[in-house]
């Protein structure tokens, strides 16, 4: 079989000037790389629950996919996902040092080449950790070439081969997007772009990336506004940039339905970095945004830890506001360091912040198209690909470990016996006319002259957080 290779390339080699297409040669390349693929987590075994006296750091301790919790599988109250950029894309590099992590699969000179094998790689995690589900940038999964053309022709060619892999997979597309940040060409934004031509770019490729989810079977299409922002407002016509953000959200919608996507629309809130301040500040102004311009009926929410702690809230008041106003459609889990100033997306393990965050998923009736997507990185010091695993691992476990507490606090109905009491003064009297419309400046002047005495009561936050403690240590 050897030496056939060997006189099939040497005859190649002699003929190359007469073959008009060398397209062959590329073709016979990957298909000999395909036959004989590499094995890029060969040494480490399918990670599997053994639970929580387990030493073995390949194993779950809390995660046990198929515990059935309330009649559905922990895996499907969860719904885990790998993201591309993160996890198969990043180098470690960072402001101050160049690329400490080299990957087994950018081995190659051709960038097509690396595409194609960080698919290999990819699905052999993907069964690695027996996750349901990945998102993708649609530049993390296939380089852009010269020009539109041939970025949307390396595009095609990628995502038939993903399409191949999904054949078989138990993996599946949570949801896809589109890079409108990292190219040159958004140095002043996409949608909300000074410049005319910049803006019909980025509409072009949220198109193809819109075909391209659609293609791949993915249940969201996220809209992230890296660049939708501003530096100083010297140079700002603010009022135009937001009308044309609203433009190019709804062309986004109009083609969706062209196209027959049924998939859910999110817009992922962050406050800053790369810019000064971004459109999409928190999940309030997002909601305002929305309503404004009447978009609120086609988009949900995409909430991150990192960029919730970044806008000075708590990741659960974030998806409690999207909650309370039916907005909560996924959340992007990783966490960030409370003494760092920027985005450090690092690896979940905090678990009382995965306890509160899946209170609030409980309480809005679980994820509907949504899930858990770890928009997570190792460490620029982790560059071992036994640490890549070891990170969903823990994020993962601490999100099922966060689950089970939360699910208790729900079914106990603790803070909700407390809260209702709390308020319980809009149940009667005065309060039940606040609340019913019936009172109004009049009326309730007239009540209050009368009053003798307010007394309030403890709001107990000391005793509520011990209570928390008790079902986190308990559980």
């Amino acid at each position: 079989i050897i030496m056939m290779l060997v006189c099939l390339i040497n005859k190649l080699i002699v003929y190359k000037n007469s073959v008009k297409n060398l397209d062959v040669l590329k073709i016979f390349h990957y298909r000999r790389r395909v036959s004989y693929k590499m094995k890029y987590f060969k040494d480490i075994p399918e990670v599997k629950y053994e639970g929580p006296h387990s030493d073995n750091p390949f194993a779950f301790k809390y995660y046990n996919p198929d515990e059935v919790i309330d009649g559905k599988p922990l895996k499907d109250h969860l719904r885990f996902a790998i993201a591309y950029w993160h996890t198969f894309c990043a180098t470690g590099s960072d402001p101050f040092g160049q690329p400490a992590i080299n990957r087994p699969w950018d081995r190659f000179s051709s960038p097509m080449d690396n595409a194609k094998a960080r698919v290999e790689a990819a699905f052999e995690f993907f069964e690695k950790l027996n996750v349901p589900f990945f998102c993708f940038h649609d530049r993390d999964i296939a380089p852009e070439g010269e020009n539109l053309r041939e970025t949307n022709k390396n595009l095609d060619e990628i995502v038939s081969m993903i399409k191949e892999y999904l054949k078989t997979s138990k993996t599946k597309v949570l949801w896809g997007t589109a890079n409108l940040f990292s190219h040159p060409r958004y140095v002043h934004g996409a949608a909300t772009s000074c410049n005319a031509d910049v803006f019909a770019y980025a509409a072009a490729q949220v198109k193809k990336a819109l075909e391209v989810t659609k293609e791949l079977g993915g249940e969201n299409y996220v809209f992230w506004g890296g660049r939708e922002g501003y530096e100083t407002l010297l140079n700002t016509d603010m009022e135009l940039e937001l009308d044309n953000l609203a433009r190019f959200l709804h062309m986004a919608v109009d083609y969706a339905k062209e196209i027959g996507f049924d998939g859910q629309f999110l817009i992922e809130p962050k406050p800053k970095e790369p810019t000064k301040h971004q459109y999409d500040f928190d999940a309030a102004h997002v909601y305002g945004f929305l309503k404004k311009y009447d978009l609120d009926k086609y988009f949900k929410l995409n909430i991150e830890v990192n960029h919730a702690t970044l806008a000075g809230h708590d990741f659960h008041h974030e998806l409690r506001f999207a909650r309370i106003n039916n907005m909560l459609g996924s959340i992007d889990a990783n966490m960030g360091d409370l003494l760092l100033g920027w985005d450090t997306d690092q690896f979940p393990t905090d678990v009382r912040l995965t306890t509160l965050a899946m209170y609030e998923v409980i309480k809005a009736g679980g994820f509907d198209k949504g899930g858990l997507n770890f928009d997570a990185k190792v460490r620029r010091g982790s560059f071992e690909l036994e640490d890549l695993v070891i990170g969903h691992i823990a994020g993962m476990d601490a999100f099922a470990k966060g689950f089970k507490i939360a699910y208790k606090l729900v079914k106990d109905g603790v803070f909700d016996k407390f809260i209702e009491e709390r308020y319980r003064s809009y149940k009667e009297g005065i309060g039940a006319k606040i609340v019913s419309g019936q009172a109004d400046f009049k009326t309730l002047e007239e009540y209050a002259l009368n009053l003798s005495k307010i007394e309030n009561k403890s709001g107990k936050q000391e005793l509520l957080e011990m209570i928390l403690n008790k079902y986190m240590f308990s559980e």
